[in-house]
């Protein structure tokens, strides 16, 4: 369960019934299928960056479904466990165009979740080999929930919203102290029409420090 700020932050949504029944099903799901990521990791995004410390939000859409991929964190897979998944390789490859960084021989981004990216899927759990199989279950309204307390907070916040998806977000975003940043999805379908050369880190960046934040260091190193 969540320990941290998250927790009386997101108290209301766990008596609600929609969570009520997403909690029926995602409990059904784990003790009949393989699911990712393992339960103990479904909140990692949240025990990783408390609401206090986001500074960025990073939105991606369900967890990655094939063995030693998914571990709670949006775009992220745990070092040595899977190679580095091609939309993340293209997030390494505009990092090393927008800033310099090195294309590290990892995919774990606990790194960025640690110094207050929200590294956050719309959906939090997935069947093994079966994208999408827990989407419109509920998971979605949940994570709107942590969307409009992120828009809340009252201080500079960055959000990356990549692909069609997550662009649909930035209705929920009205906070004048945030900067909304769109770009299409860094998958290899789409990367190329406009992911590439969006230079979303470094307008990140520049916006925190200028509102007097501490900007993120976005090198992921080799393991």
């Amino acid at each position: 369960m969540i320990s941290n700020d998250w927790l009386p932050a997101l108290k209301d949504e766990f008596g609600k019934e929609y969570y009520k029944e997403l909690f029926s099903f995602v409990k059904d799901e784990y003790s009949k299928h393989v699911i990712y990521p393992p339960s103990e990791d479904i909140f990692n995004a949240l025990h990783l960056t408390p609401l206090q410390d986001v500074r960025v939000l990073i939105l991606g859409q369900d967890p990655y479904h094939e063995p030693g991929q998914a571990h709670g964190l949006s775009f992220s897979v745990l070092p040595g466990r899977a190679d580095t998944p091609p939309s993340l390789q293209n997030i390494y490859k505009e990092l090393a165009d927008d800033i310099g960084c090195y294309i590290p021989n990892n995919g774990y981004l606990k790194k960025w979740a640690d110094q207050g990216v929200l590294l956050l899927n719309t959906v939090l759990t997935v069947r093994a080999h079966q994208a999408a199989s827990h989407q419109g279950k509920g998971w979605e309204q949940f994570t709107d929930a942590i969307i409009r307390k992120v828009n809340e907070q009252d201080r500079p916040i960055v959000y990356m919203l990549w692909g069609r998806p997550a662009g649909m977000k930035a209705a929920m975003l009205d906070n004048p102290r945030h900067l909304v940043l769109k770009a299409p999805h860094p998958s290899p379908l789409s990367a190329y029409r406009g992911f590439f050369g969006c230079r979303h880190f470094s307008k990140a960046n520049e916006f925190l420090k200028a509102n007097g934040a501490e900007p993120i260091d976005w090198q992921i190193e080799n393991v």
